[in-house]
């Protein structure tokens, strides 16, 4: 089992960047495919960004595809998601997630949640 702890999320304008951290209890963190979901009032949860075990794959939505980067430290037991260039429509509040085996897109397929990070993008 794991435990996730999303951080770093906050107010900021349009263009800005910001960058997520979710911690991981537990010893198994590498074990695990680890995912950014951002969900808005309303809306279903969206995939972000997703990551292997060993951080060489990853993967990502396209409306986020050359702004946003996914990275892990396992020797850390953490995850990042580096947003850059942000937009309005990237308002949402980002949850990390993991999962055994692949990188999958649909967030009923994640076994782990954290609490969830609000971010705010500002025009």
């Amino acid at each position: 089992q794991v435990q996730l702890v999303e951080s770093g999320g906050g107010l900021v304008q349009a263009g800005d960047s910001l960058r997520l951290s979710c911690a991981a209890s537990g010893r198994t963190f590498s074990s695990y495919v680890m995912g950014w979901f951002r969900q808005v009032p309303g809306q279903e949860r969206e995939f972000v960004a997703g990551i292997s075990r060993s951080g060489g794959s990853t993967y990502y939505a396209d409306s986020v595809k050359g702004r946003f980067t996914i990275s892990r430290d396992n020797a850390k037991n953490t995850v990042y998601l580096q947003m850059n260039s942000l937009k309005p429509e990237d308002t949402a509040v980002y949850y990390c997630a993991a999962r055994s085996l692949f990188i999958i897109t649909t967030a009923s397929s994640y076994d782990y949640w954290g609490q969830g990070t609000q971010v705010t993008v500002s025009s």
